[in-house]
């Protein structure tokens, strides 16, 4: 419980364990960003730009006319997920996230569990990001999706190498190109619009003229798990939050500030696709890239194709960023042994995790070659459990000692996590088996490491730590 809390710099080591590895300045990241770098790095790792030219298509191709209000519904619960992240991430600024919150909360176990979740979801959307990279080159370059996704985890990969405040910049020029690119379909889709409003809450049977049938709950519960993960980057600023300059009042205004601006960039083109395609055989086809080229010329077509590309690289370099400090975090917690510890809790020349970095962005270059739909179906399930477990951690954030400390605090707690917890068990239920079925597969391998490696040696592993470096009083 609150036990399991251990500052970064000053945790209780008994006599027995060995000493550390390296000088303990040595295992602290720097606040080197303030709430516009972070926000720029967190709207990076949404990425807004290519989640809608590469996840959107799909739920195109399985909700039609319907996938606005999903991802729309998606969004207003991510407004309650966000509220459970900014509360736990200034009380627990760690760049473990959300396992340093949930471990901190409920328990190291839990928190372990998390940890996995997490790390299933870093490791797996960078690559399904990537591989759209091809389609999108397609105008001036053809090449195997794979191997272009590849390509781009390696260069996201040297990306991250670099000093933070230097990847900031480099991923807000990026970020200004693919909200240029989201604005142009926007304006183009409804320019052409050959439907309206209505259409956002029926789902279409046919072509334009053909029947259509109302929106059902269990429609849109069933497209929840993908539209959850399409907004999720915004917990990065949680990871950042040992680098986040005043972290008590710049986590939760990052947190807030992302999801409202990625919920429009995303949300809004989807209403103008839906009301701009000709057709339903077009719109569940997902070619946007056609239709901007149908609704425009080729040259439009071509900018609109290359933004996005520039887009997916900037995604990739924000989020092997993160999942770097991922990795680090759990080094510096002692997750691993020894050997394993002491590598990936190396930092480089430029402040950056370089082992870790090398460990996240190498494997994920491999899984571009891994089935797509077994990819977003483990991502969906894991993004969902994952929530849940940190809705139950907000649960039990405002007692003994925390409840006095300083920190965000969300409005109407407890209802928020309680109905939250309550929505996210629901929508577990209603996906695939197989995917669930894997999910719980690594969950018990997982299960069986803490039960034999990490939980009889509870004294020299797995001690989450969190800064001690944080004296700001929380804002307002």
């Amino acid at each position: 419980m609150t036990d399991t809390l251990r500052p970064a710099e000053t945790a209780a080591v008994p006599p027995d364990t060995p000493a550390p590895q390296a000088p303990s300045e040595s295992r602290t990241l720097k606040r080197s960003i303030g709430v516009v770098g972070g926000t720029l790095l967190t709207l990076s790792c949404v990425t807004p730009a290519s989640t809608l030219f590469v996840v959107v298509p799909d739920l195109f191709g399985s909700l039609g006319t319907a996938t606005a209000l999903t991802i729309a519904v998606g969004s207003l619960l991510c407004v309650a997920v966000a509220f459970c992240y900014s509360e736990l991430g200034t009380l627990v600024p760690s760049a473990g996230g959300e396992y340093a919150m949930v471990s901190t909360m409920a328990g190291r176990l839990a928190g372990w569990l998390v940890f996995v979740l997490s790390l299933l979801v870093v490791m797996i959307v960078p690559p399904v990001i990537a591989m759209g990279t091809a389609d999108y080159l397609e105008p001036v370059l053809h090449l195997d999706p794979s191997l272009a996704g590849a390509g781009v985890m390696l260069l996201a990969t040297l990306a991250g190498l670099l000093d933070l405040r230097a990847n900031a910049w480099i991923t807000g020029v990026f970020l200004v190109l693919e909200v240029i690119a989201a604005a142009v379909v926007a304006v183009l889709g409804f320019a052409h619009a050959e439907r309206g409003p209505g259409s956002l809450v029926s789902m279409e049977v046919g072509g334009t003229g053909g029947g259509a049938d109302p929106v059902t709950a269990m429609l849109v519960v069933s497209g929840l798990a993908i539209a959850l993960f399409i907004t999720q980057g915004f917990s990065t600023a949680v990871y950042l939050s040992e680098e986040l300059e005043n972290p008590r009042r710049n986590v939760a205004r990052t947190v807030l500030a992302t999801l409202a601006i990625s919920t429009v960039i995303i949300l809004v083109p989807v209403v103008a696709i839906t009301f701009g395609a000709s057709d339903l055989a077009e719109l569940t086809g997902g070619d946007i890239s056609a239709m901007v080229t149908a609704w425009s010329n080729s040259a439009v077509g071509t900018f609109v194709s290359l933004c996005v590309a520039l887009a997916i690289v900037n995604a990739g370099i924000v989020m092997v960023i993160q999942n770097s400090r991922v990795l680090f975090a759990s080094a510096r917690d002692k997750a691993w042994p020894a050997p394993v510890n002491g590598l990936l809790g190396r930092l480089g020349r430029f402040g950056s995790p370089w082992v870790a970095t090398l460990a996240v962005g190498v494997p994920g270059a491999a899984l571009c070659y891994v089935d797509l739909d077994t990819l977003y179906g483990v991502t969906g399930v894991s993004v969902t459990a994952m929530y849940l477990l940190v809705a139950v951690a907000a649960l039990l954030s405002r007692r003994g000692a925390h409840r006095h400390a300083h920190a965000w605090r969300m409005p109407l707690w407890p209802v928020v996590p309680v109905l939250l917890i309550a929505v996210l068990a629901y929508v577990l239920t209603q996906q695939e088996a197989s995917h669930l079925l894997l999910t719980g597969s690594i969950a018990a391998v997982a299960t069986l490491y803490w039960a034999l490696y990490l939980r009889p040696r509870l004294d020299t592993r797995w001690l989450v730590t969190v800064p001690q470096d944080v004296r700001e009083p929380a804002g307002p």
